[in-house]
């Protein structure tokens, strides 16, 4: 069973009350057809199918009409199409207006959008499992006017949605991982949550242990670097007799360097300050190898 499904399956395994499961029947009618005469639902999730079925037989007291028709090939689902009879009386009592668009009652507080957003998600919604390459939540929607209506609705929660076209839809989305989850916190899916937030936290714990690692091997890299030029520099100025023109304590950094070519500075300093006794640290040794480097550079550019 895909992420979205399982969703969905305990977005309508909850019991609500009938204000609240009017607002989200009110959703899930606005984002199907509503044709001259009717209204139709379509859904290839059985349980869905069946849980729409009670809910019209709830609150409009009427029994519709379910055909079950075979998928478009051979790997598709069942196809669940369920109708009901168009009548004024219907639409006022699910507060849907002519543009689809709800009565402000129908959304009228928090508790009340929480429901028409769940309404949506149920017919229109999709959700990446968050074991994939990347967080991802998105709603189809058929016009701009109910993309941009039910956007601004999400944004009243903070989700930071947007919307755009693709092909003959509008598709609102958000890509946040941490919206997202506050998203399934918001539909009470509370099982899909700590699913979905122990996966979140073990990828995140898992990129800044990566980033840490490529962080710290970036380091290594630098040191081994820094510590090549400063092996080729005292090479270059032994190679013309240069290190005599060194005081003693630059000529004992290079030695020291020469010895250990691959330590790190903060390593090179607690090796001289253990055998010599004397104390240098990591900037006073920095210190002497940019004279040694100068000293290499006048040679290179052969002004000795």
């Amino acid at each position: 069973m895909s992420f979205t499904k399982e969703v969905k399956e305990e977005v309508i395994k909850h019991s609500i009350e009938e204000i609240a499961k009017i607002s989200l029947f009110s959703a899930i009618v606005s984002t199907n057809q509503i044709e001259k005469d009717k209204i139709k639902i379509t859904t290839e999730n059985a349980s869905l199918a069946r849980y729409i079925f009670s809910t019209i037989k709830e609150i409009l007291q009427i029994t519709p009409q379910v055909t079950v028709r075979n998928g478009y090939n051979y790997h598709k689902n069942y196809i669940y199409i369920i109708e009901i009879k168009k009548e004024n009386s219907c639409l006022e009592k699910l507060g849907i207006k002519e543009d689809k668009l709800p009565s402000l009652f129908i959304y009228d507080d928090d508790a009340l959008k929480r429901n028409y957003i769940k309404g949506v998600f149920l017919t229109t919604g999709s959700i990446n499992d968050p074991k994939t390459s990347r967080y991802h939540l998105e709603f189809m929607l058929s016009n701009e006017t109910y993309a941009i209506f039910f956007s601004n609705l999400l944004n009243d929660f903070n989700l930071g949605s947007k919307y755009i076209k693709k092909d003959n839809k509008y598709m609102v989305y958000i890509k946040e991982a941490e919206k997202i989850g506050d998203f399934l916190r918001i539909i009470e899916t509370v099982q899909a949550l700590l699913y979905y937030e122990d996966i979140r936290i073990y990828r995140d714990h898992k990129n800044m242990t990566n980033r840490l690692n490529n962080c710290e091997q970036a380091n290594v890299d630098k040191i081994i670097f820094a510590a090549a030029n400063q092996v080729e520099d005292i090479k270059i100025i032994d190679n013309i007799g240069g290190l005599t023109l060194l005081d003693d304590k630059v000529k004992g950094a290079a030695t020291y360097r020469l010895k250990y070519p691959e330590a790190s500075l903060i390593e090179l300093s607690e090796i001289i300050t253990e055998e010599t006794g004397n104390t240098i640290t990591k900037s006073g040794l920095n210190h002497r190898f940019r004279k040694i480097k100068e000293l290499a550079n006048k040679i290179r550019n052969k002004q000795i």
